[in-house]
């Protein structure tokens, strides 16, 4: 088993508590690497745990878990832990997992998990719409679906994404959310596999070929699994198709860096909107 039997990689620095008298990792701390890389692989798959297990009304409960050392990690060593889903039975699902240093293989693991009833704990079939994600990502398909459409079109699906990060996350008052900006612009919505939105954003009408960015919003338990940039991505692509020269937007400051390796750049200082700090920042098209 090695790197390329593996869709999905979480990366982790060992840290000294995790150490133990014999200076390595101690070895119950690999179950713990395993089951916070399963965390992640559900982000990969751009499904919010919780919300999403629940949706269907069940849960994953562990039934097994086994582990096999074949050398040890040490203190400050970075670590990737490749995980995958290798069977789906009716009721079971077994992720295989392996914690790499570099090329080498430290530790192999086996979680076996059973998709039970939310509330009676009994076994339940596994939905097929959790089966068709699971083998769909491991077989590399995309795990999100993007449109472009107005608000009329989108704003069933952009609208509660908006409300749960800008109103309920931030704090930012609706008289200020929704605006008779939405009516005219273009909009991109990224849902997952199951239809939830995840993120979303909006292009305005352009003045003097300058277009305007706005409403950028990912869903918080998403975050860093590149799902802006693909709203980004795809409104600069529409601008640039209409004929825009720049792009110019408001970026929250917490959210700077993320622009910034967009290739845009700031300019003037910060300034207040909606009660929190902002920076203007562009970019040619």
């Amino acid at each position: 088993m090695n790197r390329q039997d593996f869709r999905f990689f979480h990366a982790l620095r060992v840290r000294w508590v995790e150490v133990d008298m014999q200076k390595i990792v101690f070895n119950g701390h690999y179950l713990m690497y395993l089951d916070t890389a399963v965390s992640d692989y559900w982000r990969a798959l751009a499904l919010p745990y919780e919300q999403s297990l629940h949706g269907m009304g069940g849960d994953l409960f562990v039934v097994k878990s086994s582990l096999e050392y074949k050398a040890s990690a040490l203190y400050d060593d970075l670590l990737h832990i490749g995980m995958r889903c290798t069977r789906i039975g009716n009721s079971s699902m077994v992720f295989e997992g392996v914690v790499f240093r570099g090329e080498q293989v430290l530790v192999k693991g086996e979680l076996v998990y059973v998709y039970a009833d939310l509330h009676t704990k009994t076994s339940q079939h596994v939905p097929q719409e959790l089966r068709d994600i699971l083998l769909g990502f491991e077989q590399g398909e995309a795990v999100t679906v993007l449109q472009l459409g107005s608000w009329e079109e989108l704003k069933t699906l952009a609208a509660p994404l908006r409300t749960e990060v800008f109103v309920d996350e931030q704090g930012v008052d609706q008289a200020l959310e929704w605006d008779a900006h939405d009516a005219e612009c273009l909009h991109a919505v990224l849902c997952n596999r199951l239809g939830v939105p995840v993120a979303t954003g909006r292009l305005l009408p352009a003045v003097k070929g300058v277009a305007k960015i706005g409403r950028m919003a990912v869903k918080r338990v998403l975050r860093g699994q590149r799902l802006g940039d693909q709203i980004l991505s795809a409104l600069m692509d529409a601008a640039r198709q209409r004929g825009d020269t720049e792009i110019l937007l408001h970026a929250q400051c917490s959210a700077e860096k993320f622009y910034l390796r967009q290739g845009f750049r700031r300019q003037g200082q910060v300034f207040m909107e909606a009660d929190m700090p902002h920076v203007e920042m562009v970019c040619a098209l």
